[in-house]
C-alpha cells in the first residue's frame, strides 16, 4: 500500500484499495537560511539565525547538508567539509579561502571549488583537477597545521597576496576578530612577503581592523579607502539621542555614517522598528547616513565609491553641524 503525504485525498493504490492520506505540514525551505549564513560569510551563531528564523527552518537547511551544525550553537556552510574531502582526496593542503574556511573565517565569497596545494611534480588525477583548484607549489612544514591546512597566518597572508583587496581584507579582518592572528605578527609576515604579492600583503596588513563586525562592513570599508578625505572606523562609539550607538562605519570629522543594510534578513518589525529610529536621530543630529544593501557593496561597487566620494566632497564643502554638552554649533572643514 502506497501513502502519499499531501493534502488529504483519496487514492488508489497499487492493489486497487484506496487510503486516506494524512495532512503534513510542508516543510520549510532551507534557502533563506542558507542565504543569511552566506550574507555572515559562511558561518553563524545560533543566536544571530534565532531572531530571523525558527528551529524547523534551521534543522531543515542542516537536514539537506547545505548547513553544517560544528558544535552547539555554531553553524557553518559545508566549504569546510568540502575542503576536508578533496584534502584527503588528492593528499593536500587546503588554503586560500578553503583554508580560511576550515579557520572558520567569514569570508566575502565562497570558493566553488576546493582550494588546495600539492607539491610540485605531483601527479593529480584530471577528475580532481576539475573538482578541485589545484596549485603545484611547495609549503613549509611551518605554515601548515595537522597536515591538512595553512595556518590561520599563512592562510590570511596567501589571501592578501593572491585575492582583490576587499575579500582578502574581509579575511585579515575576520583573522583579527577571531584572535587567530595578532596585528604585529601580520604586519611582519606581510613585510617578510618577496617582491611578488608583498604590496598587496603589506596594504591588506595595514588595513586590517578586527572591529569590523563582518565581510559586509569589511567590504565597504575596502570601498571607501579609495576615496580621498574619507576615514570610516568599524563600530565607533557615537552618542545621539543621549545614546552611545555602534554604526557599522563612521567618519567623525566629517559626521558621515554608513551602515550595511541587511532589511532583507529582518523578519521581525521591531528590529526595522530599531534601525528606523536609529538612522532618525543621527540625522537630526547632524549626521549624514548613508545606507547600503550587500548587492551594492558586493556588485556594485563603482556606484557605492561614487556615492561615498559625493558624500565625502559635499561635507568638505559644507557647514557642518555639530553637538557637543548638549549645544549644537557648526563649523565648517576643507
Amino acid at each position: 500500500m502506497v501513502v502519499i503525504l499531501n493534502a488529504a485525498t483519496a487514492v488508489d493504490d497499487a492493489l486497487g484499495g484506496s487510503v486516506r492520506c494524512a495532512r503534513v505540514a510542508p516543510m520549510p525551505s532551507p534557502v533563506p537560511v542558507v542565504r543569511f549564513v552566506t550574507a555572515l560569510g559562511g558561518v553563524a551563531r545560533r543566536a544571530e539565525l534565532a531572531p530571523r528564523f525558527t528551529g524547523r527552518e534551521i534543522s531543515a537547511a542542516v537536514r539537506d547538508g547545505i548547513l553544517v551544525r560544528d558544535a552547539p550553537g555554531h553553524y557553518a556552510l559545508p566549504t569546510a567539509d568540502a575542503a576536508r574531502r578533496a584534502v584527503r582526496r588528492v593528499n593536500g593542503v587546503a588554503v586560500g579561502r578553503s583554508a580560511a574556511a576550515m579557520w572558520r573565517l567569514p569570508l566575502k565569497t565562497q570558493p566553488t571549488r576546493p582550494e588546495v596545494a600539492v607539491p610540485r611534480g605531483r601527479r593529480v588525477r584530471p577528475e580532481d583537477q576539475q573538482e578541485c583548484q589545484v596549485h603545484w607549489r611547495s609549503l613549509d612544514p611551518r605554515d601548515v597545521h595537522g597536515g591538512e591546512v595553512t595556518t590561520p597566518l599563512r592562510t590570511v597572508i596567501d589571501c592578501a597576496r593572491t585575492l582583490p583587496f576587499d575579500e582578502a581584507l574581509a579575511v585579515a579582518d575576520s583573522a583579527l576578530r577571531n584572535r587567530r592572528v595578532s596585528r604585529d605578527r601580520l604586519l611582519a609576515a606581510a613585510d617578510a612577503v618577496p617582491r611578488a604579492g608583498r604590496a598587496a600583503a603589506l596594504r591588506v596588513a595595514r588595513e586590517a581592523d578586527g572591529r569590523a563586525a563582518n565581510p559586509f562592513e569589511s567590504v565597504l570599508r575596502a570601498i571607501s579607502l579609495d576615496v580621498a578625505g574619507l576615514r570610516l572606523v568599524p563600530q565607533a562609539p557615537v552618542v545621539s539621542a543621549g545614546r552611545t550607538i555602534h554604526p557599522d562605519l563612521s567618519d567623525a570629522d566629517l559626521r558621515i555614517v554608513v551602515e550595511g543594510d541587511s532589511h532583507e534578513f529582518h523578519t521581525r518589525r521591531r528590529q526595522i522598528d530599531i534601525d528606523c529610529e536609529r538612522y532618525d536621530e543621527l540625522t537630526l543630529d547632524g549626521w549624514l547616513v548613508l545606507r547600503f544593501s550587500q548587492h551594492q557593496a558586493m556588485d556594485r561597487q563603482g556606484w557605492v565609491r561614487d556615492t561615498m566620494a559625493r558624500a565625502t566632497a559635499f561635507r568638505m564643502t559644507t557647514t557642518i553641524p555639530a553637538v557637543s554638552a548638549g549645544r549644537a554649533w557648526t563649523r565648517r572643514v576643507g
